[in-house]
C-alpha cells in the first residue's frame, strides 16, 4: 500500500479492514475540516476512484461526533436515493467504522466547476448553455425526488474526463414532505436565495423550498458567462442586502457581447418572489435551450473577410520583420552613408552605372582618388537629353 510518510491523516489498517482488502489508497486530492478525498484504485479491477475518508471520532461528551455521524449517515441515504442520474456523483461503496467513514465516489478527472473557470475566467454562450443544461437535468432529477440541495456552487459540481457536470456535496440536502418548508440558514453567502435569509432574519415567515436550487443556478449562470458573481460586495451586509432586494445589473462592457437570451433566463431565475421564480421544468424549456445551433453574433461574411486579411497581412508583417533594415536618418546618411548593407548597395551600383567599375575604399588607398574618376560619356549625354525632354 503507497502510503505518504509526511501524512498522519490515512487510518490505520485495523480501522477499516474491509476498505483496504479492496482498494489500495494512493495521493490526496483535497483535503477539508475533518475529511480527506484520496485517489483510490479497487485491486480486483484496477479502477480508479475518489475515496472521501470522514473522521467522526469525536469527543463522546460533545455532540460533534453523533452530529456528524448522523449528517453523514443523511447525505448517504439522499446519494442512494438520487444514484443513477448521467449528472449526478455516483456513490459506489461506503466502509463504516467507529472512527472513520470511507465514500467512495467515482473519480473526476478535471476537479471542480470553480477550478475549471478560474483557469480560464469567463466561458462563452456556448459552454455556458452546456454546462448549464446539465446542471438544471440533475436539478430536475432531485427536485422530483422532493429533495433540496441547498448548496448550490461552482466548488461543488464536478467535471468529468469530458467535461461532463457531476452534481456533489449534498451535506445540506434535504428530502422535503408535501408541503414541508425549511428555515436553516445553511449553504454559502453568495448563492443565498432572498426567502431564505429572510425566513432566519423575520419571524412569521413561511420559510423556503426547492426554490432556493434555482436561485443558485441563476448565480452561478451570471458568474460563468462574466467571470464574477452578481451580488458580490467586499462588506457581506451590503451583499446580503443586495441579495434580498435582488440588486444587480448586466453592465457594460462585461455583457457588450452577450446575447439577449442567456439574460433574460437569468432575469427569470434571480427573481426576489419566489413563487415568481421558473421552476427548473421552467428553465429546461427556456428559449436558450431550445436553439438548436446556437451563435452569439450574426454571422457578418464581409466583415470576417475583412478580417481575415488583416490577420494574414499581420502575420506576414511579423514574418518580415527580421528582414526589415533598421530606420535611417538624413543625419546618419550623412555623416555615415555605408552604415546599412542596404543603403551601401544602392549607392554602389549608383557609382557602377556612372564610372563603369567599383569605387571602394581600399586599405592605404589615397582618398582623393575617390573624387578623381570621370563619369561614361554616354550616360552623361543620356542624362543631359532626358532633361531637356523633360524641360521641353
Amino acid at each position: 500500500m503507497a502510503r505518504d510518510e509526511t501524512d498522519d491523516t490515512l487510518p490505520s489498517q485495523d480501522v477499516a479492514k474491509e476498505f483496504y482488502a479492496k482498494y489500495e489508497p494512493k495521493e490526496i486530492l483535497g483535503r477539508g475540516v475533518s475529511s480527506t478525498v484520496r485517489r483510490c484504485v479497487e485491486k480486483e479491477t484496477g479502477r480508479e476512484y475518489a475515496c472521501k475518508i470522514m473522521d467522526i471520532n469525536g469527543d463522546p461528551s460533545e455532540i460533534e461526533g453523533p452530529a456528524m455521524r448522523e449528517a453523514t449517515l443523511r447525505e448517504i441515504a439522499i446519494l442512494r436515493r438520487v444514484a443513477g442520474h448521467p449528472y449526478i456523483i455516483e456513490l459506489h461503496d461506503v466502509f463504516e467504522s467507529e472512527t472513520f467513514i470511507f465514500l467512495v465516489f467515482e473519480l473526476c478527472r478535471n476537479g471542480e466547476l470553480f477550478d475549471y473557470l478560474t483557469s480560464v475566467v469567463t466561458l462563452s454562450e456556448k459552454k455556458t448553455k452546456y454546462i448549464m443544461k446539465q446542471l438544471f437535468e440533475a436539478l430536475q432529477h432531485v427536485h422530483r425526488l422532493n429533495i433540496a440541495h441547498r448548496d448550490l456552487k461552482p466548488e461543488n459540481i464536478l467535471l468529468d474526463d469530458s467535461l461532463n457536470v457531476k452534481l456533489t456535496d449534498f451535506g445540506f440536502a434535504r428530502i422535503l414532505n408535501p408541503g414541508e418548508k425549511l428555515y436553516e440558514l445553511v449553504g454559502t453567502p453568495g448563492y443565498l436565495a432572498p426567502e431564505l435569509l429572510k425566513s432566519n432574519m423575520f419571524e412569521g415567515l413561511d420559510g423556503y423550498g426547492k426554490e432556493v436550487d434555482i436561485w443558485a443556478c441563476g448565480v452561478i449562470m451570471f458568474t460563468l458567462l462574466i467571470g464574477c458573481p452578481p451580488f458580490w460586495h467586499r462588506k457581506q451586509m451590503v451583499m446580503l442586502r443586495n441579495i434580498m432586494e435582488g440588486r444587480y445589473s448586466f453592465t457594460s462592457p462585461e455583457w457588450d457581447d452577450i446575447t439577449d437570451a442567456p439574460k433574460d433566463l437569468i432575469s427569470k431565475l434571480l427573481v426576489v418572489d419566489p413563487k415568481r421564480r421558473l421552476t427548473v421544468d421552467e428553465a429546461l424549456k427556456h428559449e436558450f435551450f431550445q436553439v438548436l445551433h446556437y451563435q452569439g453574433r450574426v454571422f457578418n461574411a464581409r466583415r470576417m473577410f475583412r478580417f481575415g486579411i488583416l490577420c494574414v497581412q499581420s502575420m506576414v508583417r511579423i514574418r518580415r520583420l527580421k528582414f526589415t533594415p533598421e530606420p535611417l536618418s538624413i543625419l546618419v546618411a550623412r555623416r555615415d552613408p555605408y552604415r546599412m548593407k542596404a543603403v551601401r548597395k544602392v549607392i554602389d551600383a549608383c557609382a557602377f552605372r556612372v564610372y563603369a567599375h567599383w569605387v571602394k575604399k581600399g586599405e592605404g588607398q589615397n582618398r582623393a582618388a575617390l573624387f578623381e574618376h570621370h563619369p561614361k560619356i554616354e550616360l552623361k549625354h543620356l542624362y543631359l537629353s532626358n532633361l531637356n525632354q523633360n524641360r521641353s
